[in-house]
Formats: C-alpha cells, sequence, structure tokens
C-alpha cells in the first residue's frame, strides 16, 4: 500500500485531532517527508507506521494549537470542511467524529484524551497499538477513553435526526428567520440553545457565546435589522447538512446541532481564513 492510498485516512485522523485542515495538510506532508526518509522495504506494516507518525504529530501540533486558542478573539471555532474532503465517511463513528459539534466538544478534553477518544472510536485501533502511539499504558488508554467518552456524552443526543430530517429542520428555521416570523422561530430552538460566532478578529461576529432561547432570538432579529440576507445554499460539510450564507454581503457558514429534535447548537464561521475550503 503506497502513501497515496493511506493519504485520505491520514487527513482524516489529523482534522479530527486537530479541528483544522490546513494543520492537518501540514502534519500529513510532514509524514510524507519522513516516510522518504526511511527504508520503506523494511516497513512491515506502512498502515500502522504511518498512523503513529502522523498521530504523533498531530499531538505535537495540538498542543501547541491549544495555547494559540486560550488568546483567539471572540470563541474558536473548527474549520469546517466539504465532506468529501475529509477522507472516508463510511460508519457512524467516522461521521459522528468529524461532525461540527464533536469536534467542538473536543475541544474541552486533554491532547491525550482526544487522540485515544479519536483512534478507538472513530479509527477502531486496538488499545495496544494507541498505547504505543500515545505512550503510555493499555490501561491507562482505557482510562483515557472511557474519560473522553463521558465527557463528550454529556447532554448528548441519543437519537440523532437523520440528514433528511435534519435538512428539514434547517429549512424551516431558515424560513422562519428570512420572514421574520418569531413565533416559527420559537419552535425550532431548543430552550438551552447556545449561539458561537467565529470571526477571528478578521470580521464583526458576537466575541462571546449566546445562551437561550429568547436571547438567541433577540441576537438573530437584530442581525436581519441590521443586514440583508442575501442568499443561501445548503451544503454538506462535516457530514452534516449546513448553511453557507451571504449576508450583507458577508459569507458565513452556520452549521447546527440537534437535541430532542429542536437546534441546540448554533456555530457561525464567518472567519475568511476559515471559509476558503467552503466557498
Amino acid at each position: 500500500m503506497n502513501f497515496e492510498e493511506l493519504r485520505p485516512t491520514l487527513l482524516g485522523i489529523a482534522y479530527r485531532l486537530l479541528g483544522s485542515m490546513w494543520d492537518a495538510e501540514d502534519v500529513v506532508q510532514e509524514a510524507w517527508l519522513r516516510w522518504q526518509g526511511v527504508d520503506q522495504e523494511e516497513v512491515r506494516e506502512p498502515r500502522a507506521f504511518l498512523t503513529t507518525v502522523v498521530s504523533r504529530l498531530a499531538l505535537d501540533q495540538l498542543r501547541s494549537a491549544r495555547v494559540k486558542r486560550e488568546s483567539y478573539t471572540g470563541s474558536w471555532l473548527p474549520e469546517p470542511v466539504l465532506s468529501g474532503d475529509i477522507g472516508p465517511l463510511d460508519t457512524a463513528e467516522l461521521r459522528d467524529t468529524v461532525s461540527f459539534a464533536t469536534l467542538h466538544m473536543m475541544e474541552r478534553l486533554t491532547p491525550p484524551e482526544r487522540a485515544v477518544f479519536v483512534l478507538r472510536e472513530a479509527f477502531e485501533l486496538p488499545y495496544e497499538q494507541i498505547a504505543e502511539i500515545v505512550e503510555t499504558s493499555v490501561a491507562n488508554c482505557r482510562q483515557l477513553f472511557r474519560r473522553a467518552s463521558v465527557r463528550l456524552a454529556e447532554g448528548s443526543d441519543r437519537f440523532s435526526p437523520s440528514s433528511e430530517e435534519h435538512a428539514k429542520l434547517l429549512e424551516g428555521f431558515l424560513r422562519a428567520a428570512s420572514l421574520g416570523d418569531m413565533e416559527a422561530l420559537t419552535g425550532f430552538l431548543h430552550d438551552e440553545v447556545v449561539s458561537w460566532s467565529d470571526g477571528g478578529g478578521k470580521v464583526r461576529m458576537a466575541l462571546k457565546p449566546i445562551a437561550g432561547r429568547e436571547q438567541v432570538i433577540k441576537f438573530i432579529t437584530g442581525l436581519l435589522r441590521r443586514y440583508t440576507l442575501e442568499s443561501v445554499t445548503p451544503v454538506e460539510a462535516n457530514g452534516q447538512p449546513a448553511l453557507l450564507v451571504d449576508m450583507g454581503g458577508r459569507m458565513q457558514l452556520m452549521a447546527f446541532d440537534m437535541r430532542d429534535g429542536l437546534i441546540h447548537d448554533i456555530y457561525t464561521i464567518g472567519n475568511p481564513d476559515k471559509l476558503q475550503r467552503v466557498l
């Protein structure tokens, strides 16, 4: 098996660990350079070797990235990526671990927790191999996975909507918002809804999360009074339906997390550096 055959999977690992395709591509390119520098005939399992290299490089980068994200202007959100650009999504675990909501929640994990969770949950690596990658014991890997799973499961919806239901809910939400139908809009939002915005200091956006149905509705109506909704294009980003929105000539991507059949989290990415792959 050559490197190019493995590249989509390696990108998928690095992206899940870093939440940034730019950084993931850098990691995979560094892994390719290292691959060129070894005697490939001596590598018995290229997949295991390259998975280890990419995971360790991504872990090192994640540790330094966390420091930068703490000083980021406003909320740091993952870089959205069109579903066809992030490797295989042919299992529920691969699709779920690349979703916007999961990537956002994984920011709360320590780098080792995140690595163990991704490698075990999404790629089904044996604990023995993960322990070697993370450089810890198998027993500790099991504990890290259990801890990460519990933290990510807090408040999550056991019955996630299908892509069709997800898309239908977004269409209804958008229609109600564009018509200014506040009563209908209220019916689409969970009472604990939170709106997250990422302008990265490049464009003007809310610097703090807006929590609660009433506050989120006020926020949305304020935006619609201030800016014209020029166009909305449905896309599939990170394995789920999303909306590419032109509001007052400014492009944004909106992704959503559902709970109890309602919108529980709204993620709006306006930072132009993070939108280049979806425009």
